[in-house]
C-alpha cells in the first residue's frame, strides 16, 4: 500500500505549503524519535496489503486465507495506534484519528475461519468448530460413522434380545440390520425384510433410513454450509468497504512517512523550507540514487542559487562525464522531493515552490515511427517552451547537439534566449551546453550567470573534480575524454592535429589524409593483439589444475 502510495506522492508533488509543511513536520517528528520509529516499522511489517485483499473480497474473489490475511492485519493496529497516539504533528494526529480498529471484523473473521484454512473455498474444511450448531451437528455426522451405527448395533441386541444382530452397509441397500436365520422369530414387526441371504435374512427400519440420509449425505451438505457461511462472512466484511480502506489509507500514509524519516535519518537529509519566494537556494546538494550507489568514493556536493530575477539562467559548460547532467538533475529531484514533503540531501535548502519541473535530457530516437535523435529533441523543447511557465523549473541538457555546428548553436542560443526574457519565459533554468560560445550571454542578457565542472590537467591526462564554480570553461577536453575512454593512441594523436589545425585560423577541416607507412599491416583476424590476448595464448591448457585455472580467470579479469 505504502509503495503505491509513494509513487502516487511522486507523480503528483504537492503545491500547498500548508500541506507539504504538514508532511514535513510529520517527518521530522519521526525523525527526531528514533525508537518510535523502529518500533512503527517492525509493527508495519506484519500487515498485509489491506486494498488488494479487499478488491479480492468486494469482487467475490478472495479464499478463507484472504480473509486469514486481513484477520492478522487487523491485529497490528492497536499496536500501531498506541505508538502514534502521542504524536504532535498534525499529520500523524490525522492518521491516528483515521485509523479504525475494526474490532467486529477481527472477532467475526477469527471465529468463523479457522487457523490455517484450505486454499480452495468448494471443498470444505474452513470453518471452525463451535461457529454454527447445525454446520457442527452434520460435521458429527460426517466423522462419527462408525460410532453412530456401533451405537444403533447396541441399542437394537438391547430391544430385540439378538445377540448376534449386526448393522452392516453395501452400495445397492444402504445400511442394513442383519439377522442370523436361528433368530429369524424374534425380529420385531417394525423391521422391514429387504433380502435374504443362506443363512440370514437382512432388514431396514425406518430410522434406520433415516440416519442413513443423514450421515450419507453429511459431506455434501458440511461443504455446502460451510461455503453459505464463509461467503456470508465475506459479505459482511465487503459491506464495511469503506471503513477498511480509511484504515488502509492511514496505514499507507504512515508506511511513507516513516520511510521518509528513515531516508533522512540514515543519509543526513535536512528539512527544506518551502515558500512562495520563487528562489531555488540549496547548500552541498547531492544526488540521492547517485550516491547510494557509489561504493568506493564520496559524493562531492555542490551549491545551487536561482530565482526569477538576478540568476534566473545559469549556463553550464564543462566536460562529458564530469557531472553536468547528474548535479542538474539532482536540483530537480530535490524540488520534486520537497514539493512531495520530504527531506533532501542538502545541508540547507530553501525551494520556491515551482509549478512544474521540464526536462530536456538523453539522447534517444524513435524508430518505430520515423523520428530521428534531433527531431526527439526538438519536439521536447516545443513542448516545454509552450507549456512551462515564470513559475517552472527547467532542466535543458545540451540542446541542440542532434544537428550541425552552426545550426545547434543557432538553436541553443535562440532557445536559452527566449527562457531568459522575462516577457517571454523567464523561467528559472539549468542550461548544460558544450558551445562555449554561449557562455557571452553572460553580458547580453540578464539574469544569466555561468558555470563550470572543475578539472584538474596533467599533461594530457584529465581528473574530474565534480564541482560546480563560477566562470565557464576553457575548453571541453573531449580529447582527453576520448583517451580515457580507451580510443587508440594513433586517433588521439591525429586529433590533436587536426584540432591545431582548426584553432590555428583553418574554417575547414584538411582535406589531405597522412599516409603512415611505419604503422603494421592490419591482420585479418580483426584488432591489434592486446596483453590478454598474449596471456591467454601462452597458457597450456592440458596443464592447468582447477585451482590454477581460477587464478588465471581472475588475473584476467583484473587485466581487462
Amino acid at each position: 500500500m505504502g509503495k503505491r502510495l509513494i509513487r502516487s506522492w511522486l507523480e503528483h508533488p504537492l503545491m500547498n505549503i500548508s500541506t507539504i509543511n504538514n508532511r514535513q513536520s510529520a517527518v521530522e517528528e519521526l525523525v527526531n524519535d528514533n525508537m518510535l520509529r523502529l518500533e512503527i516499522t517492525d509493527n508495519l511489517s506484519g500487515i498485509f496489503d489491506i486494498e488488494r485483499l479487499m478488491t479480492r473480497i468486494v469482487y467475490g474473489s478472495a479464499n478463507a486465507r484472504d480473509l486469514r490475511s486481513l484477520c492478522s492485519a487487523i491485529t497490528n493496529l492497536p499496536s500501531i495506534a498506541n505508538l502514534i497516539a502521542g504524536c504532535r504533528s498534525s499529520h500523524l494526529k490525522l492518521v491516528f484519528k483515521n485509523l479504525d480498529m475494526l474490532e467486529d471484523i477481527h472477532n467475526l473473521i477469527d471465529s468463523a475461519i479457522i487457523e490455517e484454512p484450505p486454499f480452495t473455498v468448494r471443498e470444505g474444511g474452513m470453518i471452525k468448530q463451535g461457529y454454527n450448531a447445525e454446520l457442527d451437528t452434520v460435521t458429527s455426522d460426517m466423522n462419527n460413522s462408525k460410532y453412530i451405527l456401533a451405537q444403533i448395533e447396541a441399542e437394537e441386541r438391547e430391544k430385540t434380545g439378538i445377540p448376534k444382530l449386526k448393522v452392516g452397509y453395501n452400495k445397492v441397500f444402504g445400511y442394513f440390520i442383519e439377522v442370523t436365520n436361528s433368530y429369524k422369530s424374534q425380529v420385531p414387526e417394525n423391521y422391514i425384510r429387504k433380502q435374504t441371504l443362506t443363512n440370514c435374512e437382512r432388514y431396514i427400519t425406518p430410522d434406520l433410513k433415516e440416519i442413513e440420509s443423514r450421515i450419507l449425505g453429511a459431506k455434501d451438505r458440511s461443504v455446502a454450509m460451510e461455503y453459505a457461511i464463509f461467503d456470508s462472512v465475506r459479505t459482511t466484511v465487503a459491506d464495511n468497504l469503506e471503513r477498511i480502506q480509511k484504515t488502509a489509507k492511514a496505514i499507507a500514509t504512515l508506511d511513507v512517512l516513516v520511510s521518509f524519516a528513515n531516508v533522512a535519518s540514515d543519509n543526513r537529509y535536512v528539512r527544506p523550507e518551502v515558500n512562495q519566494s520563487g528562489s531555488i537556494v540549496i547548500k552541498d546538494s547531492r544526488h540521492p540514487v547517485v550516491e547510494a550507489l557509489l561504493k568506493d568514493a564520496p559524493f562531492v556536493p555542490n551549491d545551487v542559487n536561482l530565482d526569477n530575477k538576478g540568476e534566473r539562467v545559469a549556463i553550464i559548460t564543462g566536460p562529458n562525464m564530469a557531472g553536468k547532467s547528474t548535479y542538474m538533475r539532482q536540483i530537480a529531484l530535490i524540488v520534486l522531493l520537497a514539493q512531495m514533503g520530504s527531506f533532501v540531501p542538502a545541508s540547507y535548502a530553501k525551494i520556491g515552490i515551482v509549478d512544474s519541473i521540464f526536462t530536456r535530457v538523453g539522447a534517444s530516437d524513435d524508430l518505430a515511427s520515423g523520428q530521428s535523435t534531433f527531431m526527439v529533441e526538438m519536439n521536447e523543447v516545443a513542448n516545454i517552451v509552450k507549456n512551462a511557465t515564470s513559475r517552472s523549473l527547467l532542466i535543458l541538457d545540451e540542446i541542440g547537439r542532434g544537428t550541425s555546428t552552426f545550426d545547434g548553436m543557432s538553436i541553443a542560443r535562440a532557445v536559452l534566449e527566449y527562457c531568459a526574457d522575462k516577457k517571454k519565459l523567464g523561467a528559472k533554468t539549468l542550461f548544460a551546453t558544450h558551445y562555449h560560445e554561449l557562455t557571452v550571454m553572460e553580458d547580453l542578457l540578464d539574469g544569466v550567470k555561468n558555470y563550470s565542472i572543475a578539472v584538474k590537467k596533467r599533461g594530457d591526462d584529465i581528473t574530474f573534480l565534480r564541482r560546480i564554480i563560477p566562470g565557464g570553461a576553457d575548453d571541453s577536453y573531449g580529447i582527453e575524454v576520448a583517451k580515457l575512454a580507451g580510443v587508440p593512441n594513433s586517433i588521439i594523436s591525429r586529433a590533436k592535429e587536426i584540432l591545431a589545425d582548426l584553432e590555428g585560423g583553418k574554417s575547414e577541416l584538411p582535406k589531405k589524409v597522412p599516409v603512415v607507412d611505419d604503422e603494421p599491416q592490419l591482420s585479418l583476424l580483426g584488432a591489434a593483439q592486446s596483453p590478454v590476448i598474449d596471456k591467454i595464448k601462452s597458457v597450456d591448457l592440458n596443464t592447468l589444475t582447477p585451482i590454477e585455472a581460477m587464478n588465471l580467470l581472475y588475473e584476467l579479469k583484473n587485466m581487462i
